[in-house]
């Protein structure tokens, strides 16, 4: 099933998610309306430049904020529960890392350097008293381990004494311990060689194959994103301006800027001329009214410097946020 707004039984529903920030330079609508919804299984990938606010995306999803917040509104339903509406309190201890859990960029700064990673893993069962001894806590971390590919040997080890994909990997079963319903991955290979990036995208397919996970994907990268998407959305200075079946969006993007972005990367099976975006992304404490891509677009019209578009709903189920489709 396709992500969207109007479906009561997923698993994750967004709707309007607004979070800006507090600067001395002024406000950044780091994200500003941003809707979609996912049903159980489903992998949604979140594409888009740096400082689109894909990251800020998924840190709203779990409350994980700054001290400068400004604005955080919407609603973020896991099945029929707004998580916008607990206190912090109960969300530390109902939703997050037990129905949302995040995979961060960085796995070595999750990492504690003086803690084995073995107590790391088990740590959130004890605290959540998921478990009652750490003999049990430890048990379920091997049996996590090895659905990882890693050894049970690393349980006794330090995060420095792991190489950067034993190390993601960690994080990875940090994030999979509480059998969360979601799980976040915010670049989860941004920092890893190729090969090491193929081993933990093999990972996480078998993740979701074997245990029925759901993910929000969040990567810069198209082709990664492929390998995993059920369903795929796309952010420009802060708003989503594409959502779309992966099926649809790799063979026919909508929006134009989805279009150069597919236009970017290379292909094995046809030679093609590659493609770029002119210019650079709107500063998001001052973005442009009308489409915030109309400085770059290369099938910009007249009203596109002046009105906002609407989301619309077009064939095979996609939507877009452009004036070309009304």
């Amino acid at each position: 099933m396709l992500a969207n707004t109007e479906t009561n039984s997923a698993l994750l529903r967004v709707e309007e998610l607004v979070l800006h920030y507090r600067t001395r330079a002024g406000t950044v609508q780091a994200v500003d309306g941003v809707s979609f919804s996912l049903d159980k299984g489903q992998t949604l990938a979140i594409l888009g430049e740096s400082g689109c606010g894909k990251s800020s995306l998924g840190r709203g999803l779990l409350r994980l904020l700054p001290r400068n917040v400004k604005t955080y509104s919407g609603s973020i339903f896991i099945g029929d529960l707004d998580t916008m509406t607990l206190g912090d309190r109960r969300y530390r201890r109902d939703v997050r890392w037990r129905r949302l859990a995040l995979v961060p960029q960085a796995a070595l700064n999750t990492l504690n350097p003086v803690l084995k990673v073995g107590y790391q893993v088990a740590e959130p069962l004890l605290v959540h008293r998921q478990v009652k001894k750490k003999s049990e806590a430890l048990e379920k971390v091997r049996h996590l381990f090895n659905l990882l590919g890693l050894s049970t040997d690393f349980l006794n080890r330090y995060a420095f004494e792991l190489s950067g994909g034993m190390r993601q990997r960690v994080a990875i079963a940090m994030a999979l311990i509480s059998d969360p319903d979601v799980v976040v991955l915010d670049e989860p290979t941004s920092a890893l060689d190729l090969l090491t990036q193929a081993n933990i995208m093999n990972v996480l397919k078998r993740i979701k194959k074997d245990m029925g996970m759901t993910f929000v994907f969040i990567t810069h990268d198209v082709g990664t994103a492929s390998e995993l998407a059920d369903v795929v959305a796309v952010m420009y200075a802060g708003e989503m301006v594409e959502l779309a079946p992966a099926e649809n969006f790799y063979t026919d993007p909508l929006h134009p800027y989805s279009e150069r972005l597919m236009a970017s990367v290379p292909t094995l099976r046809e030679e093609k001329e590659l493609q770029f975006i002119p210019g650079q992304p709107p500063s998001l404490i001052n973005p442009p009214g009308g489409c915030r891509f109309a400085a770059r677009c290369h099938k910009r019209l007249s009203q596109c410097t002046e009105k906002e578009p609407p989301m619309t709903i077009v064939d095979k189920g996609s939507r877009v946020k452009c004036w070309l489709y009304q």
